[in-house]
């Protein structure tokens, strides 16, 4: 049962949560939150969501919101929308360990809890448990509240991850279908896997620089292998990786290279491209031409995307009978 909300206004929200996108005059004062009955935003079951718990989770974003919406408006408007989703987040949370709770044989094993607590000691309090036990104190929680806390994100994370092993597998069908259907989205620009040679001028003439590449070339023709060579003579930031900078569209390469990397097959590699810092050798480990791709080479691209659609929708459903099956309010 869900007892429908009162809507927040964007402006109500940025009062409640910052001040920094408003006048100074307009920035929150500390009667505000008698704007909620005890500062709850809604109730979900027999658990309250205060406006404390969302401003610790709104708080980390705001600073991303400020840096992408420039007017008062937009600003006003995402934040509305986050702080719903926040909102809603949260009352989703109670519902879903709710649900793991209804089952008496579902439980955490004590020692997983144990292992969490411990790992954040470590991780977060250099393990020391006195540094971990006067933050429980400034915060006002006791061991046994946090370890509840500990024991409810496990539960959390379960049932998502449960949710999404719950997805069926897809179809042949489905997958050509949604090929069919999309054929644009699979459309590729020509691309090259090259690796990349490149020998500094420092003080050499063209002559000199022009005669070190030459004899990388003729090691090259004699059979080495390139990346071997690169990782010999190279003075690139990825020599040690045989001169390996995978895939490379068009639109990613200096002008100079284009031409000449894109006449070369699979297996291939251009003469010195001299130019003022430096000569480079490219090679050209495989090849992309432009065009819709083949379903059998997105085959399964396309399966991971059906498979995160279908996820999306099947949690949308589980989540919306939880809600009709709860105790909501919203103030």
């Amino acid at each position: 049962m869900i007892v429908r909300p009162t809507l927040l206004g964007a402006a109500a929200a940025l009062l409640l949560f910052t001040g920094q996108a408003v006048a100074e005059d307009a920035k929150p004062k500390d009667n505000l939150d008698l704007r909620y009955e005890n500062g709850i935003v809604a109730v979900v079951e027999d658990k309250a969501i205060t406006v404390e718990e969302v401003r610790r989770e709104l708080g980390p974003l705001i600073p991303e919101l400020q840096r992408q919406y420039k007017t008062e408006a937009e600003y006003n408007k995402a934040l509305e929308t986050l702080q719903h989703d926040i909102v809603q987040d949260l009352i989703d949370r109670v519902l879903i360990i709710k649900e793991f709770r209804k089952d008496e044989k579902k439980k955490i094993p004590p020692n997983f809890i144990d292992d969490e607590i411990a790992q954040t000691q470590n991780i977060q309090f250099e393990g020391d448990r006195s540094k971990f036990l006067a933050y429980l104190r400034s915060k006002g929680k006791t061991q046994r509240e946090y370890r509840r806390e500990v024991e409810e994100d496990i539960i959390y994370g379960y049932m998502r991850q449960q949710m999404r092993k719950s997805t069926s597998l897809i179809s042949p069908v489905k997958i050509e279908t949604y090929y069919n259907e999309n054929k644009d989205k699979f459309y590729q620009d020509d691309a090259v896997e090259m690796r990349l040679i490149q020998i500094n001028r420092n003080a050499l003439t063209d002559d000199e620089l022009r005669a070190a590449a030459t004899n990388v070339i003729t090691r090259l023709n004699a059979g080495e292998k390139f990346e071997d060579v690169a990782k010999d003579v190279s003075q690139d930031a990825r020599k040690n990786r045989g001169g390996d900078w995978g895939w490379q569209k068009r639109g990613d390469l200096r002008k100079e290279f284009v031409d000449e990397l894109f006449a070369l097959q699979k297996g291939q590699f251009t003469q010195p491209i001299i130019l003022p810092e430096s000569a480079y050798i490219l090679y050209v480990n495989d090849r992309k031409y432009a065009g819709i791709q083949p379903i059998e080479e997105v085959r399964s691209d396309i399966e991971r995307i059906l498979v995160s659609q279908m996820a999306r929708e099947s949690q949308e459903r589980w989540l919306e009978r939880l809600r009709r099956n709860g105790y909501v309010k919203y103030y």
